[in-house]
């Protein structure tokens, strides 16, 4: 629920938050001000238009905060509080203000002042996107002119809605570029997953029988977008898109009715081929490579197989910063293989005490991770771990939280959920251990023995086949026949 607005005149916020101004006096400038409720630390991170850090902004007594950022490049700037990060746009002259809970972070965050109606604006579309997701799975049972028809009315809708707003508020075409943007590429997004969801991996091959109509969306994309290069819907789509494209590439290699397997090495080289081959925005197509390359190279595959796939993706990619990530991570992940030892890392449990992670592992046990920035990450895996307890009672479940936030935070969410606290962890360095442990995604979990040898590096509990993988695991050691459904 959104919190009230607050109602400051801009004149007066250097006396009302006690504060000076940072930053020179030049003629193409923004001001950016808000409060934190709940901080999560006593600083706020302000990243520009390419996503490098602009400066960190420290709160003062009350939690609040002043900045002027000078020498403005109008465009997508974004913010960042506690591992929450939410995009603003900033144009010249702008003089913006937010106030925010972190318990609520999205819900919450309202702005006011000189540019506050198109951050707003930006914030509705987002979280309407974001609810729109969670429904794709209902949506996508629809027959295909039907979710083509559904869609396009749902975008034009919106686009109808938006212009209205324009017609009553005077905005830049740099906005309602954004806006429209946003609206379009999350339209697109959906179109480009439903083949996955509807067909599923052993139909795949009818995506060719879609209407003719169904991607006429590809006429009007633009791949090297700059403004949009870290635009989550823009990003979605580019993603989804290359998935889809290079289906066909996966059915000239496989028989015609072959189910579809999305971790061959085919099919991931052929993605890398795709972005290489469509994009030329150095920034866009550097950091699909590298999801594309992590998505693959994260999935159980030989240690020839991640070299070989490694070797591929850095004759595609010119971050050099990306490049050294992907070699530590084949590094990494090479020490994390099936029946090599769990490194040692060091947590700290509920109580503060230290522990070395062999030493709390007494029978064979999964390792599954979460974060306090996604309620519904960490509801859902503490919930689907319940279920797993009572179908085998023979295995632990150690929980670690992966935020390097102060311990408050995270211990106020296991009391508020009543989380058994006898297996609750977080990292004593998060981000060495996120690094050694390969903790890419959050449903990454890792299966080890009673003796903390590793039976499998990357399950994920939330897989529809998780269930029968633990149960070979399990079946394996002599710890179990047969298991109920969960």
């Amino acid at each position: 629920m959104l919190i009230r607005r607050i109602v400051i005149a801009i004149t007066l916020l250097s006396t009302v938050f006690g504060c000076h101004f940072k930053g020179n006096n030049t003629s193409d400038y923004a001001y950016l001000g808000g409060e934190i409720i709940n901080p999560k630390n006593n600083s706020v991170t302000l990243y520009n238009t390419e996503g490098k850090i602009l400066d960190s902004i420290t709160l003062d007594t009350n939690n609040r905060f002043i900045y002027k950022v000078d020498n403005l490049e109008p465009g997508l700037y974004s913010i960042t509080h506690g591992g929450e990060y939410q995009m603003l746009l900033l144009e010249s002259n702008d003089s913006i203000m937010f106030r925010l809970n972190t318990y609520d972070f999205d819900e919450s965050l309202v702005f006011t002042g000189k540019g506050a109606k198109k951050n707003n604006y930006l914030i509705k579309t987002y979280l309407s996107n974001e609810k729109e997701a969670k429904q794709l799975v209902k949506y996508s049972k629809m027959e295909p002119e039907a979710f083509n028809d559904f869609v396009e009315k749902r975008r034009n809708s919106q686009l109808d809605e938006f212009h209205q707003f324009l017609m009553q508020n005077e905005e830049s075409e740099f906005f309602k570029s954004i806006i429209e943007a946003n609206i379009n590429y999350n339209a697109y997004a959906d179109k480009e997953i439903y083949p996955f969801a509807y067909f599923g991996n052993n139909k795949l091959i009818h995506i060719k029988d879609l209407p003719k109509d169904f991607f006429e969306h590809r006429n009007h994309i633009d791949y090297n977008a700059s403004h949009l290069s870290r635009f989550f819907a823009y990003n979605r789509f580019l993603s989804s898109h290359i998935e889809n494209l290079a289906t066909h590439t996966y059915y000239k290699h496989n028989a015609f009715h072959s189910k579809f397997n999305r971790h061959t090495m085919d099919y991931n080289m052929s993605k890398l081929d795709l972005i290489d081959s469509i994009i030329t925005n150095e920034t866009i197509k550097n950091n699909l490579l590298k999801y594309k390359a992590i998505d693959y190279i994260s999935h159980n595959h030989t240690e020839i197989e991640a070299n070989k796939f490694l070797d591929y993706y850095l004759t595609k990619s010119t971050n050099d910063e990306d490049q050294r990530y992907m070699k530590d991570l084949v590094s990494s992940l090479k020490r994390l293989r099936q029946g090599n030892p769990l490194p040692n890392i060091a947590l700290v449990n509920y109580n503060d005490t230290e522990h070395l992670i062999t030493s709390i592992i007494n029978k064979p046990t999964i390792i599954y991770f979460w974060t306090s920035n996604s309620k519904s990450q960490y509801r859902n895996s503490h919930f689907m771990v319940d279920k797993l307890k009572s179908n085998f009672p023979q295995m632990d479940f150690i929980s670690i939280n992966v935020n390097d936030n102060d311990d408050k935070f995270w211990k106020k969410i296991i009391n508020n959920y009543s989380f058994p606290t006898i297996n609750e962890f977080k990292f004593k360095n998060s981000k060495l251990a996120r690094k050694t442990l390969a903790v890419n995604y959050l449903n990454k979990a890792i299966i080890v023995d009673e003796n903390a040898m590793i039976l499998h590096p990357n399950a994920n509990i939330f897989s529809s086949d998780f269930k029968e993988t633990l149960e070979e695991l399990l079946q394996k050691k002599h710890l179990i026949v047969k298991q109920d459904a969960l």
